[in-house]
């Protein structure tokens, strides 16, 4: 029997609406293919959330034609045709055959299907910045005589500004964020394994909040003593103690879409440094939240954080935030002195004020927000305290 399509999260305007907004930047571009690689683009233009991507798999957006073209491995088209809002024609299997064999793989299909098309000689763009070294040779040496344009970016920053039906997804997203880091005040005690811990955050970030349950489980960070000054480290083999600091960083996810929280917790009072740090950083924040607004820069907000934060006796070397979306980071404006990026509407980032002074200690606070109309949204609802327990 043949696979049912499966409830569609956004409507099928919704991804037209993306694509002729791609399209146009195409026809800037004078191309009229572009071959997406990146798996969070490949999500955003048509749905499809398996990852796949660990084998050459690349969407075609055709500038004439209203659906693109996803050419991927055979064992992986059924989840194609199920996920996405294309026709079962727009998705094209390359057989298993190309898997694991150094001639030839799923690139060959990619390439075969532009030279059907008639493309071997006209504009073609390619996110190249997401292909290995060798993918990008072979698409040199088989399209030769194709003008090649580097694309890596032009779907990234299509997607930085959310659509009402994202930004309604992200919402969702965050209340699971939410509801983990509540899970872990609830669990986290001295004599705990972290390793169980950790079970139970990810357990509350797969069954969700309010209903909606999340979709996928992100690489989440536990950095407990003597490790806060770590940033991204896992959980151990080790327990809690009595007077530990706790670093957590998690995300919930709904369909791709990928919501940060991050809190610090102390079993037993907070050290008087940890006090201290946090009174900046809070302080920090509300400098930040007050500058974020349309017309603003990144580069102001950073500022604003910068300089209230100094006021406190501290200095944060990392930037302070992200924009966030599909995926962890989209890898677009960051709220850093210098980036120029100008603040719109619905554009959403990781307000992460995180700092790690020593190698033994640092300290984990970020809330995720939305720029509205006239000021700010914060998606997060998590008290902003460090979570003595």
């Amino acid at each position: 029997m043949a696979i049912s399509k499966g409830p569609q999260v956004f409507p099928r305007t919704e991804f037209l609406r993306r694509l002729t907004a791609v399209k146009s930047e195409m026809v800037r571009r004078d191309i009229e293919a572009l071959v997406v690689f990146n798996v969070h683009n490949i999500t955003y233009l048509t749905g499809y959330t398996t990852p796949s991507g660990y084998v050459p798999d690349g969407l075609v957006v055709l500038i004439h034609e209203e659906e693109p073209i996803f050419i991927l491995r055979q064992m992986d088209a059924p989840a194609a045709i199920h996920q996405t809002f294309m026709s079962r024609d727009s998705i094209l299997a390359y057989p298993e055959a190309l898997i694991g064999t150094p001639e030839k793989n799923g690139y060959d299909a990619i390439i075969d299907f532009l030279h059907e098309k008639g493309l071997g000689n006209r504009g073609v763009g390619f996110e190249l910045g997401d292909l290995r070294f060798h993918a990008v040779t072979k698409f040199r040496t088989r399209l030769p005589n194709a003008k090649l344009e580097d694309c890596t970016n032009l779907v990234t920053w299509i997607r930085i500004i959310k659509s009402d039906l994202e930004i309604a997804i992200m919402r969702e997203a965050a209340a699971i964020s939410d509801a983990a880091m509540q899970r872990a005040a609830e669990v986290i005690r001295a004599g705990e394994r972290e390793a169980d811990v950790a079970a139970e955050i990810e357990a509350t970030l797969a069954r969700g909040a309010n209903g909606k349950p999340g979709t996928n489980i992100a690489s989440n960070a536990i950095c407990s003593s003597p490790r806060t000054g770590t940033a991204h480290i896992r959980w151990s083999e080790d327990v809690f103690r009595e007077g530990s600091q706790i670093n957590i960083e998690l995300a919930g996810i709904r369909h791709g879409y990928t919501v940060p929280l991050m809190r610090t917790f102390s079993i037993g009072e907070p050290s008087e440094r940890l006090n201290r740090v946090h009174v900046a950083h809070l302080a920090g924040l509300d400098a930040a939240l007050e500058t974020i607004r349309p017309g603003k820069t990144c580069s102001d907000v950073a500022n604003a954080f910068h300089r209230t934060y100094e006021k406190h006796g501290f200095k944060k070397e990392s930037r302070c935030g992200y924009a966030i979306g599909i995926g962890w980071i989209e890898p677009t404006a960051s709220f850093q002195s210098g980036d120029m990026t100008e603040l719109k509407p619905n554009m959403t980032f990781h307000l992460m004020l995180g700092n790690w002074f020593d190698e033994d200690f640092g300290y984990m606070f970020s809330e995720s927000i939305r720029v509205t109309e006239s000021g700010v949204e914060v998606l997060t609802n998590t008290p902003r305290r460090v979570i003595t327990l």
